[in-house]
């Protein structure tokens, strides 16, 4: 039943980064709040199945047979944290998913675990619906399928005070959407990108039309997407900074042919410069020696 396969040297990247965070951050949090949460809004089934496919024989080396080798997802490695959290959180939109999760949950009787099953954007609209922090902290998780999260969403979440997010970007899939041609620039790739990001503002910065003329003035006009990755990924971040207190710089991850896939970023919604200065600290020492040129393969959660 919980049978999900994905990954790659970046799933276990991403995932470990992850962990790290979330064990720091019950650590040092710990003392000063009265309950600690942890949400994953597309939790997936808390066990990732990876594919190892056959090699043949060589000189040196036997064949190899094809082999599956289960391994843990966000779910199960936000339960395995210590100290653990007081809450957990899981929402996924698909039933096999969620009979997994419950599955999971049950081999921990003395937890409080939450499995919700819908749509991301309606479950954390739910979840966070005239919800007291006081007293409270979260690590929400946002590893969406494609670009299901909602800015309204990231709204909600920020408006919080109380949630550190881990938001994992699909740059893949706003390059597909931003066609080259805008004549590929349908009116539901456009509602699409905009309730990804929030504001329309995005295709004059990625879309550029040029004007020929001649004696007699103009003849001819073109207009193209202008934004690669890059400029995309750094429209992505001026936005999350426009929303958040604090948006450390993002990780990128590439696919297995070093095409970049993702960005992985880290955003803080209490507004309080001790809060701040923390989560900074932590995802800093996380992130850091990360952050370099070096290819990265990423797939799945």
């Amino acid at each position: 039943m919980d049978d999900h396969e994905f990954g790659g040297v970046s799933t276990d990247l991403k995932l470990k980064l992850i962990e790290d965070y979330l064990t720091a951050f019950s650590t040092a949090l710990r003392p000063y709040f009265s309950e600690l949460w942890y949400i994953d809004a597309f939790a997936g089934t808390g066990v990732r199945t990876v594919k190892h496919k056959a090699q043949p024989e060589t000189l040196f080396m036997p064949a190899i047979e094809e082999r599956m080798e289960r391994l843990r997802g966000s779910a199960r490695i936000a339960l395995d944290v210590k100290p653990p959290f007081d809450r957990v959180v899981f929402m996924d939109k698909k039933k096999a998913h969620c009979k997994a999760l419950e599955a999971l949950a049950s081999s921990y009787p003395n937890r409080r675990i939450d499995v919700v099953k819908g749509d991301a954007n309606d479950a954390i609209r739910a979840e966070l619906a005239e919800r007291r922090w006081a007293g409270k902290r979260a690590v929400m998780f946002l590893d969406p399928y494609g670009m299901a999260v909602d800015w309204s969403t990231l709204q909600l979440i920020r408006d919080t005070e109380a949630i550190d997010v881990w938001y994992l970007v699909s740059l893949a899939g706003l390059f597909r959407q931003a066609s080259h041609d805008p004549a590929n620039l349908t009116p539901k790739k456009k509602a699409a990108i905009t309730r990804m990001l929030g504001t329309p503002e995005w295709e004059d910065a990625w879309y550029a039309r040029e004007t020929k003329t001649d004696l007699l003035g103009p003849v001819d006009e073109t207009h193209q997407r202008i934004a690669d990755v890059a400029a995309m990924e750094t429209f992505v971040e001026g936005r999350l900074k426009s929303l958040f207190p604090k948006v450390l710089p993002p990780l990128r991850l590439r696919s297995d042919k070093n095409v970049p896939s993702f960005s992985l970023f880290l955003a803080i919604s209490n507004p309080e410069p001790k809060a701040i200065g923390l989560a900074t600290k932590i995802g800093n020492h996380i992130l850091k020696p990360k952050l370099s040129p070096a290819s990265r393969h990423t797939s799945g959660r």
